[in-house]
């Protein structure tokens, strides 16, 4: 029996809205936050048809970049037809559809066909060169891909045609490639055509009424415990696994967060500056709007600042979305530019937030609110986030608050509980679990325990109250001489020095101590730092052997799309 289905099991209580419900087990890290309404089984394709009879001419989409706006209505009636299409195409339920593209409306279009078509999307990183997208077509046994034509440096014809030179030879939708035997079609956004390839414009026309009238009846034959999306997870640690979320995992997550970020309360509009592909833009953001009518603007095709401030101005955004990188430069932009905005709520996940971006984030953007989440793509997306009334000690001090229908406990590396305050392991069970890793059922049981644990790998301090603190990842703790040191701590005690954007911590082999402490850090425009002023930065305001013994200066820092820093790649770079 799947964690979705035993989750559905639980007896659900009526209590007042947000009202702690859950259960300890001594004064031990474990609780289970009981929920207060009732889970949803429904799929992602029933929450779109009754956001379009709902909110219709509403705007769904305004894609900056693209001079575009689509309504909630249309949105419905592209996926359909495109789903029409490619079903036209030969693809069968189930089968797999590649969708490598930078921020355009067209993701959302593909996304939603491929969920009413009973397709399962795979969102790729359009950063992806040739290797990595080979690998990811081979991964998943894909059938279909999307790309557009170009973006920066990338030429996705040229990329594909590297992988599988078969294309140059063949007509559209009949590929046979040695490297990819999996890949039968591939589609492209563009105003030219490409040899061997559909144009996206086809995809549309090939689809017929009855093929249209087809996939808007049988919407009944979908269940909301199939497997509907593939993301990758985001490759800070190494090579990427492919995580399998169901329709149920995505509807009550987006639910979950659209509450609490208050996406309920008005009509809000949303500036999402993170990429698509991702976990957060996927279920905090394109999900989470079809629930309450919420309107999304895209900044730009390519992620870019300033264009993100013209955005919430001209678009009068009253929610901000971000990676905590992506606040510091929005903040340094907004410092120059001193522009009139007036933003109600800020959103920050993806990566680790410190106290000092937060006292930013208020004063220089002059957000009423500021609301974490903190989850990982394992757990479809958000675990804990801040509840509406938090206090700014809770809203910025801590990750947020243990989401509903969800049990936690933290675990040392015995396996046994620890005290409330103590950090450990986080381990998560409820329906937020991912299906598994695709074809990859070794490392989904390493992942998952027989009993449904999912091992975050995250260390983590659970509250008595419910609230969380993130320490940081378990493989990156420093043992210096025997010391444990976590890098988050020195890592926001540097974010602190006035002339510092950012730092990020790791741990380098010494023979002596086993590691020391090494800082990498960028810094404000026009500034600088050598080793002896941070140390003397440091001293007497962390201990001493928390204080790097290394310093280096750079101007970019290796980075997943969705904000996360590279940390194996900085200790290529030591």
């Amino acid at each position: 029996m799947s964690v979705a289905v035993r989750t559905r099991l639980f007896l659900h209580s009526c209590s007042k809205r947000f009202k702690p419900r859950w259960r300890k087990y001594n004064n031990l890290s474990y609780m289970h936050q009981i929920g207060d309404e009732p889970l949803r089984y429904m799929t992602i394709g029933q929450l779109l048809e009754n956001a379009a009879t709902k909110y219709g001419d509403r705007a769904s989409i305004i894609s900056r970049g693209q001079n575009a706006t689509m309504s909630f209505h249309e949105l419905l009636e592209q996926a359909d037809r495109f789903a029409a299409g490619l079903l036209a195409l030969g693809l069968q339920r189930g089968d797999r559809v590649g969708l490598c593209l930078p921020n355009r409306y067209e993701w959302n279009v593909i996304l939603f066909a491929c969920i009413r078509a009973d397709l399962i999307l795979v969102a790729m990183n359009p950063a992806y060169q040739a290797p990595e997208i080979e690998y990811s077509i081979n991964k998943v046994g894909m059938s279909a891909i999307v790309f557009c034509d170009n973006f920066k440096t990338q030429n996705y014809y040229e990329l594909l045609s590297r992988i599988c030179p078969e294309i140059r030879r063949c007509e559209a939708g009949k590929l046979q490639s040695k490297a990819t035997p999996s890949l039968k079609a591939a589609i492209f956004i563009s105003e030219n055509d490409f040899k061997g390839a559909y144009n996206y414009n086809d995809i549309f026309k090939i689809g017929t009424e009855g093929g249209l009238k087809n996939i808007k009846n049988n919407q009944n034959l979908i269940k909301a415990d199939d497997p509907t999306i593939i993301q990758f997870t985001s490759g800070t640690t190494g090579k990427p696994k492919a995580t399998i979320s169901s329709h149920f995992n995505m509807v009550n997550n987006s639910y979950s967060v659209a509450k609490r970020i208050e996406l309920d309360t008005k009509h809000h509009i949303a500036c999402l500056p993170n990429p698509l592909f991702h976990a957060f833009g996927i279920v905090i953001n394109t999900m989470s709007a079809l629930h309450f009518g919420t309107t999304f603007v895209i900044p730009g095709i390519g992620y870019n600042p300033n264009e993100s401030l013209d955005a919430i101005i001209a678009e009068k955004c009253s929610i901000l979305y971000g990676t905590p990188t992506m606040y510091v430069d929005l903040i340094d932009v907004q410092s120059k530019r001193k522009e009139n905005i007036n933003a109600e709520i800020l959103v920050t996940g993806g990566a680790l937030c410190s106290a000092h971006l937060f006292k930013n984030m208020l004063e220089v953007l002059k957000v009423k609110k500021v609301k974490s989440v903190f989850g990982q793509t394992e757990a479809t997306a958000v675990v804990f986030h801040s509840l509406p009334d938090d206090d700014l000690y809770h809203s910025t001090a801590t990750v947020g608050y243990i989401g509903n229908h969800i049990e936690i406990k933290v675990i040392d590396e015995k396996g046994n509980l620890v005290p409330f305050g103590k950090p450990g392991e986080l381990c998560i069970r409820g329906y937020v679990n991912m299906l598994g890793y695709w074809d990859d059922e070794e490392k989904t049981k390493e992942t998952i325990s027989a009993d449904g644990w999912l091992k975050t790998g995250d260390l983590f301090i659970l509250e008595k109250s419910g609230y969380g603190k993130i320490v940081g990842r378990i493989k990156e703790m420093i043992i210096r001489g025997g010391e444990n040191i976590f890098p988050k701590e020195i890592e926001d005690f540097l974010n602190t020095h006035p002339d510092v954007m950012e730092a990020h911590v790791i741990g380098v082999p010494d023979e002596r101590l086993g590691e020391e402490v090494c800082a990498f850090v960028r810094l404000k425009e026009g500034k600088s730092l050598n080793h002896k002023e941070m140390v003397e930065f440091c001293k007497s305001n962390i201990a001493h052997f928390k204080i790097p013994k290394y310093l280096r200066v750079v101007t970019d820092l290796p980075k997943t799309a969705s904000g996360k820093v590279q940390k194996f790649k900085l200790k290529e770079l030591h």
